[in-house]
């Protein structure tokens, strides 16, 4: 039986558990202190880091956060535990991105960052080096996943689509952690300076919908993904999970490297 970690047992991380058998991987799931969500058999809590870490995962998923990628993860990386990153707008803090990297050369393992919930960003890779490259995303999403955010704005879903935001990428992860990772996910394959973001909540959006529109000197190119929420979190993309398995079983299938 395989050993794998968590950090975090929110939607994500139950969904990730119950795409693996239950007799093909044994979890351990590192928690804040006070946290109890009822576990299945083949998952145990700790709340301490170095007990993760004691564990020997053959890999860790992220799923708790950008402040979880911070505080976490570098470790994880220096004792040599590839670690998969949900939480990509973390990423948007640059001096992160230099000590996860720095981590992960130290530990001789790496951090992946999935596609989640997105598509199309190996053409974004492809025309980066484009100076002339330019590319706006837009999360468009219903009034139930801007929930409090509309609350903040004083505003209430109405009939008509709101912008909530529209700004750069690494705005756009420092105000809404929870809503835009896809956004700097598209920044890191293409380039922050290249992207300009747009948050809409819409009471007529098909899910949550995620809008890439790209042009350059090698042609335009435009992806639309509806995707269906997760039952239990509004904000994230049942796909989301599903990316995360995909990256977790090649991680695995690679052996770490």
């Amino acid at each position: 039986m395989t050993t794998l970690g968590l950090i975090g047992y929110g939607a994500i991380a139950r969904d990730i558990v119950a795409a693996f058998p239950a007799h093909a991987a044994d979890w351990v799931v590192l928690l804040r202190e006070g946290a109890s969500p009822v576990l299945p058999p083949n998952v145990r809590a700790v709340t301490r880091l170095d007990l993760l870490i004691q564990a020997r995962p053959e890999a860790v998923v992220e799923a708790a956060g950008q402040e979880a990628v911070a505080a976490y993860v570098p470790a994880l990386l220096e004792a040599g535990i590839p670690t998969v990153i949900a939480s990509v707008g973390a990423l948007a803090d640059t001096a992160l991105h230099t000590r996860l990297t720095a981590a992960g050369r130290i530990g001789g393992t790496r951090f992946v960052l999935p596609a989640g919930a997105l598509g199309g960003l190996d053409y974004l890779r492809a025309i980066a080096a484009l100076p002339d490259a330019r590319v706006r995303y837009t999360s468009r999403k219903p009034p139930a996943a801007w929930k409090a955010e509309l609350a903040a704005l004083g505003l209430s879903a109405g009939q008509e689509a709101v912008t909530l935001f529209e700004g750069t990428p690494q705005e756009a992860a420092r105000t809404y952690p929870k809503n835009l990772n896809g956004a700097f996910a598209v920044a890191l394959a293409v380039g922050a300076d290249k992207v300009t973001v747009r948050a809409i909540a819409d009471p007529k959006a098909a899910g949550n919908t995620h809008e890439i529109e790209a042009e350059s000197a090698a042609g335009t190119a435009s992806f639309r993904l509806a995707n269906t929420p997760s039952p239990s979190n509004p904000k994230t993309s049942a796909l989301t999970a599903l990316s995360l398995v995909a990256a977790l079983s090649d991680l695995l299938d690679m052996g770490g490297r």
